[in-house]
């Protein structure tokens, strides 16, 4: 099964279900280990994978970890990690994940170079064509120097920005975001933006109830928006300074109803203008944003777990309407309310239909 995903930064895409693999087997994540790896970054991959469950309980991906040769790999750290796979495992992989090394910031020949070392070349042409890609971190480079990232948007740490620049200039560098996805690539930019970007895959695959059911499990937020910022510009606000907390849990409370900014304001005794900077500065995105993401996430909600008809949904959710519901839907996820609801409660998914 093929859906459209969307990051509200960039155009409507398409991405591959996360369902199952060929011959009716769990899909099966591959994540690509190299020398200097990030212990805490291949973690990641496999805690937000391997907790998905469909509502049956059942794990809904399969995770195999592998390297350019088996055996002891080094990491950042003081202990090493045995990989029992070699490169042949990339050929069996609905999707690959290459998580950064610390070599990236020292000897990497995709760093300091911008090309792949024969080893790399050659274990990434195992790859089957239509695989779905994602790097994390500085894993970017390699994505790059493989030349996957041509003429596409994508992120790295942002510590690497200009050199990523220099060596790839045909790469379409966004140094502000948390994660790109274009469709069969995705780049996330730093260690926890690793996070986002594993949620927003399972999001894709199964749904939003299956992607907030594991960031509960993970304690982790359950959607933080790709286009958000990688790090603040400005001052983080004192301690002492009252933050946008409270307005935000109390909207969360009374999204079915409309939200003035000057209400919101009122709820930490701001002007709009001070809230409206504070909140930027704690959350990466404006306060209007904020809400129609909130909204979008609601909906999606009732679409996947009652029976709800639009109207009511859209009522629910603070759009008013339906009319505004699917147009906001169609911006943000490229579908209508129905093929969603179809595509996320069908069987297929282990949803109740």
């Amino acid at each position: 099964m093929v859906i459209l995903c969307k990051d509200r930064a960039m155009g409507v895409v398409e991405s591959r279900s996360g369902s199952g693999g060929p011959g009716g087997r769990r899909h099966r994540v591959v994540v690509l280990v190299r020398d200097g790896m990030l212990p805490i970054e291949v973690g990641i991959v496999h805690r937000i994978f391997g907790e998905a469950r469909s509502a049956a309980g059942e794990r809904l991906y399969e995770l195999v970890t592998c390297a350019l040769e088996p055996g002891e790999v080094r990491t950042d750290t003081d202990f090493t990690v045995h990989v029992a796979h070699g490169p042949e495992a990339l050929a069996t992989a609905d999707t690959v994940v290459v998580p950064a090394s610390g070599t990236d910031y020292d000897v990497g020949e995709e760093r300091c170079a911008g090309r792949l070392g024969r080893a790399m070349d050659e274990a990434l042409g195992r790859i089957r064509p239509g695989t779905r890609i994602a790097s994390i971190c500085t894993g970017a480079f390699v994505l790059a120097a493989a030349g996957l990232l041509d003429g596409r948007r994508a992120t790295t740490h942002w510590r690497s920005v200009d050199q990523f620049r220099e060596l790839f200039p045909a790469v379409e560098v966004d140094a502000d975001v948390l994660y790109t996805d274009e469709g069969d690539v995705l780049t996330a930019a730093g260690v926890a933006s690793g996070i986002d970007l594993c949620l927003h895959m399972v999001r894709c695959d199964h749904g939003a109830a299956v992607a907030n059911d594991v960031a509960r499990r993970t304690v982790v937020p359950p959607h933080r928006e790709g286009g958000q910022a990688q790090y603040i510009r400005r001052p983080i606000p004192e301690p002492q300074v009252s933050s946008t907390g409270t307005a935000r849990a109390w909207a969360l409370e009374h999204l079915d109803r409309p939200l003035s900014l000057r209400e919101l304001a009122a709820r930490e005794s701001m002007s709009v203008r001070t809230f409206t900077r504070r909140f930027r500065e704690e959350v990466g995105i404006s306060p209007l944003q904020w809400l129609t993401q909130q909204r979008i996430e609601r909906a999606r909600q009732l679409l996947e777990e009652t029976e709800l008809t639009v109207d009511r949904i859209a009522a629910e959710a603070g759009f008013g309407t339906a009319a505004s519901l699917r147009q906001h839907l169609q911006s943000a996820l490229g579908v209508s309310p129905r093929a969603y609801r179809s595509t996320f409660r069908g069987p297929g998914n282990g949803m109740v239909a």
